[in-house]
């Protein structure tokens, strides 16, 4: 293994928000911590002060980053953003009241699991290039977070348990668990999209390596770069997945 290009992951969800409170679907909306959340937050920051942490970065959607800067902030670290770490957008069940949701029809504006799965292999392409042999604490979100893991473990979403508010989960990213992640992409999808998936992935990898050789240092102008072509790869992703009606026998997650 080669420890220079080997990242560790603390991935986190953010703390809890009003709308985790109020059992509102929330989606790609901002979201906003409660007092609860900014404590859940602190009392990781805490958790985590003495471990090394080289790079804070987040989803770029308000909660995530309120989560991300309480972390950075005793160590005087920037937070990067990235729309890859951004919630799933749950289309027209956005806002609405979840156990309101049970047995629904799901409608068909809503991200399927083809299109996260290809966002979260690139993020995971993105951190590697970026900051690589970085100690990263990386703050998103329950259904994206799920699809990380999923992608890393080789398994369905369905199999990986559910991230409770500012929980942690480590991983060890190597060049190793790049290449099991891009070969087994296609295999774990519905046969029909697979392709699709395939030429997405290829296109999203491409993109990230572009922005890998820009990106020598975590300086301002590299983060810019990586995140403009992590907003390209998420672009492409979501035209190349088409989105299919799904029925839904149980309640979505409050994520």
């Amino acid at each position: 293994m080669n420890k220079a290009n080997t990242c560790h992951l603390l991935l986190m969800r953010h703390g809890e928000t009003e709308d985790n409170v109020r059992q509102i679907m929330q989606g790609q909306t901002e979201g906003l911590l409660t007092e609860r959340g900014r404590e859940q937050a602190l009392q990781v920051a805490n958790r985590l002060a003495s471990e090394p942490v080289d790079v804070v970065v987040c989803s770029d959607l308000r909660r995530a980053r309120q989560t991300a800067e309480i972390i950075a902030m005793p160590r005087q670290l920037p937070v990067f953003t990235t729309p890859l770490l951004r919630e799933r957008d749950w289309g027209s069940f956005t806002q609405c009241f979840i156990p309101a949701l049970k047995g629904v029809t799901w409608p068909d504006d809503i991200e399927t699991e083809e299109a996260l799965f290809v966002r979260a292999r690139s993020f995971i392409i993105y951190i590697t290039a970026t900051f690589p042999g970085k100690r990263i604490v990386a703050v998103g979100h329950g259904i994206i977070n799920k699809a990380i893991l999923a992608v890393v473990a080789n398994c369905e979403m369905s199999q990986v348990q559910r991230m409770m508010n500012a929980e942690v989960r480590r991983l060890t990213l190597t060049a190793e668990t790049l290449a099991a992640a891009a070969s087994s992409a296609a295999a774990v999808r519905t046969p029909g999209t697979a392709a699709s998936a395939t030429d997405a992935a290829r296109a999203a990898t491409a993109a990230a390596a572009r922005a890998s050789n820009a990106a020598v240092s975590a300086t301002d102008a590299a983060a810019r770069a990586a995140d403009a072509a992590a907003r390209a790869a998420m672009g492409a992703a979501a035209d190349a997945a088409a989105r299919t009606a799904e029925s839904a026998a149980v309640m979505p997650s409050a994520e």
